[in-house]
């Protein structure tokens, strides 16, 4: 039988979440409330920033849960931005995984949603996806 903290960390127990170029999966240990990002404290990871910390513990928050999880996350790519609301949306879509009622709740916040806006491809001709090079009449 394997233990408690193994059955946490499989495949099928993953919140997978995505923002710009940031990919984060989430895992959901029963314990106080603590955050581990990429095996470092997480309030350390994101730089202390009020922001982004509350950002991750939202749909927590909104259920009540926030000292009955700790959250463990992997993320790589992208910016802390990217990052945390990745992890925000990991965090929601485990939540609702684990029971369905937690859905209705959580779906009005907008922490269901996907955040599809990702960076334009360069254009031939242009200097980015829509800068042009300068225009001369004579």
């Amino acid at each position: 039988m394997k233990s408690q903290k193994e059955l946490v960390f499989q495949k099928s127990n993953i919140g997978l979440g995505k923002r710009k170029e940031a990919i984060a999966r989430v895992f959901l240990v029963p314990g106080e409330g603590n955050l581990i990002i990429n095996q470092l404290n997480g309030e350390k990871y994101l730089q202390y920033n009020d922001t982004y910390l509350k950002a991750v513990f939202a749909p927590l928050e909104k259920l009540a849960l926030e000292k009955q999880f700790d959250v463990v996350a992997t993320v790589n790519g992208g910016g802390l931005t990217g990052q945390a609301d990745a992890i925000q949306l990991g965090i929601a879509r485990l939540l609702c995984a684990m029971e369905k009622e937690n859905r209705k709740i959580l779906k009005p916040f907008g922490f269901l949603t996907r955040d599809a806006r990702i960076k334009e491809r360069k254009k031939y001709g242009l200097r980015k996806a829509r800068k042009a090079p300068q225009y001369s009449k004579r």
